[in-house]
């Protein structure tokens, strides 16, 4: 006689709420919004543009995983905010879906014996890495999102590795499982009594997720499907419109960059790093000490900034946009476009460009932009904001904005621009 005291066996877990229906549904959801996470992520790398500079390849060892990768484009210019606002804002509303999912099928975790063949035992290990990669998925996206960044390395290649590992896994479980979740469900509909569920989000008969001594119930199925989707609503509602304008931003108080602006004025837009952050000393932003140097195929070229303001000057109405999936509305930026300080270097033709910061240390001091971005007519090094001079923590002196482009691709405190092959 089993021990019901014991994890592996099928009288220890009780809840009534188990079951094919509960967990083919959980199943479906994720199903759709785990693949377009997982899209919606690989596009994020993209646009970096990491085949473009060392400096942009948060990745290097990326190997085969790359070969996707395409020339990420400058317009529309709302297109990274929208796609990186999608796979953020998912991957938080999916967190109660990802947990009722575990907690419906963790009685097959402790089945014993843990392999009865090799098929049975691979199918163990698969689940394994499907398991351990959502955990490790969704625990290091949430905390980059609230920038703790306690991770034991960069978050980058962790969490662009573990995804494909995570996805892999998934993959084939899904192949093995969704024709098994999506005839169960059809039978459910057709009001047929519930058999017995597998481990993942298909049905086979004598499984352990349906207790044989269930306990009296205090929610139904259905109930708790609706605590679960209330759940990811109010995960959505307070997270969302850190990426979005209107009513929403106000809500999105899980969020480090939602709520209403952060201040007042022109320059009173969300930052990720403030000037006393980065290390920049006042005495060499100056009018006195800082210089523009532009590099290209003619030479150097050292500009102060009133005599970039002698230049001419456009404007462009863009917001920033962040890999932590935050975003402001957009802005008006005006200074002189990246492309007519390419051709003050020999440049009359757009070309690649490295970007670099007067800032001494941290991540993305330098970044690399392609031809088309600088090309862009609405791609500036951006010297007032909003009708007034950048305010240090946003830039001053001079900082790039280009359209569609990560936020820390937009260089703040710009001291060097290096126009041609950057090989």
């Amino acid at each position: 006689m089993p021990d019901h005291r014991l994890p592996s066996s099928p009288g220890f877990w009780r809840s009534p709420v188990r079951g094919p229906w509960f967990t083919s549904v959980l199943g479906v959801v994720l199903l759709g919004g785990i693949t377009v996470m997982f899209v919606t992520g690989l596009v994020s790398y993209a646009a970096y543009n990491p085949g473009l500079s060392p400096v942009n390849d948060t990745t290097p060892d990326k190997g085969l995983l790359g070969f996707y990768l395409f020339s990420w484009p400058s317009g529309p210019v709302w297109l990274y905010r929208l796609t990186q606002g999608v796979h953020v804002t998912l991957g938080i509303t999916l967190v109660p879906v990802l947990l009722a999912k575990l907690w419906s099928v963790v009685p097959r975790l402790f089945t014993l014996p843990p392999a009865r063949s090799v098929a049975h035992a691979l199918e163990r290990v698969s689940l394994l890495l499907l398991v351990g990669g959502a955990l490790f998925e969704f625990t290091t996206g949430v905390l980059n999102i609230q920038l703790d960044y306690i991770f034991p390395g960069s978050f980058y290649p962790l969490h662009f590795y573990g995804a494909w590992v995570f996805f892999a896994a998934f993959v084939a479980h899904a192949v093995l499982k969704t024709p098994a979740a999506v005839r169960n469900l059809r039978r459910m509909r057709a009001g047929e009594p519930e058999a017995a569920a597998d481990g993942g989000m298909g049905v086979e008969e004598g499984d352990e997720l349906v207790s044989p001594n269930p306990a009296e119930p205090t929610v139904s199925r259905r109930g708790a499907l609706g605590l679960v989707g209330g759940g990811s609503a109010l995960l959505f509602v307070t997270t969302a419109g850190q990426s979005l304008d209107g009513p929403l931003r106000e809500t999105a108080l899980l969020a480090p960059h939602g709520g209403g602006e952060p201040g007042s004025g022109p320059g009173g837009f969300q930052i990720n790093k403030t000037a006393a952050y980065a290390g920049i000393d006042p005495r060499e932003t100056g009018a006195d000490a800082w210089r523009l140097v532009l590099t290209g195929r003619t030479g150097q070229v050292r500009l102060s900034r009133a005599e970039l303001l002698q230049l001419p000057l456009h404007s462009s109405a863009l917001p920033i946009a962040c890999v932590e999936g935050w975003s402001t509305s957009n802005q008006w930026w005006r200074g002189v476009r990246l492309r007519d300080l390419a051709a003050l270097v020999g440049h009359d033709d757009p070309v690649d460009v490295l970007v670099e910061s007067v800032q001494r240390h941290g991540a993305f001091r330098r970044a690399a932009l392609r031809a088309n971005q600088v090309g862009d007519p609405l791609s500036l090094l951006a010297l007032f904001v909003n009708g007034e001079d950048l305010t240090p923590d946003h830039g001053y002196p001079a900082r790039v904005i280009v359209p569609a482009a990560p936020g820390v691709l937009n260089t703040k405190w710009v001291g060097r621009m290096t126009f041609g092959d950057l090989r």
